[in-house]
């Protein structure tokens, strides 16, 4: 379900259950009732301020590895996702001081395999879904795995040329994400 439809939702949600607040027989107390709570805010749902490079800065403080980072924008993004219905909002990629320049011969400025990438998402439940089909499409793939954490909308994508142990450092940095 894309942003505008989530929003569009809670607003005749919102519409009709104040209409029916309306409608209720007044209380013989004349003391003011609370305000209905506002909606609560799911997991799935993003905080406007979020994005890839603010998420970049606080993993790079704490993984001193990640090095530099370049922002995907819809005129150089390799997979024209950025902005469609359902995809990442923002992305950037960055390299790993810890990868050998040997190991990354041939490859692309941005690929995730130099360092890694984060993307951001509308939710949580883009973000998952975005991880499950790369595992899934790089799965009989070895020299395209990956790691891939999820933490709220952010979806971080580490290169397979880390370590577990490696990778690891990202995922807990991840964990710290708002």
């Amino acid at each position: 379900m894309t942003r505008t439809t989530r929003l569009a939702a809670l607003a005749v949600g919102t519409t009709a259950l104040l209409a029916a607040a309306c409608s209720s027989p007044s209380s013989s107390d004349s003391k003011p009732q609370p305000a209905p709570p506002a909606a609560a805010s799911s997991s799935s749902v993003a905080q406007p301020a979020a994005d890839a490079a603010t998420a970049f800065k606080k993993i790079a403080a704490a993984v001193p590895s990640a090095t530099g980072s370049t922002p995907v924008t819809a005129d150089n993004d390799p997979n024209h996702l950025l902005g469609r219905p359902g995809q990442y909002t923002s992305k950037i990629t960055f390299g790993d001081s810890r990868i050998k320049p040997a190991d990354t011969q041939g490859l692309e400025p941005g690929d995730v395999q130099l360092g890694g990438a984060i993307e951001t998402f509308a939710s949580n439940t883009e973000a998952q879904a975005r991880a499950t089909y790369i595992q899934a499409a790089t799965k009989a793939l070895p020299t395209l795995t990956e790691y891939d954490y999820v933490h709220g909308i952010h979806l971080i994508r580490v290169s397979h040329y880390l370590t577990p142990t490696q990778a690891e450092e990202y995922k807990t940095a991840a964990g710290k994400l708002p």
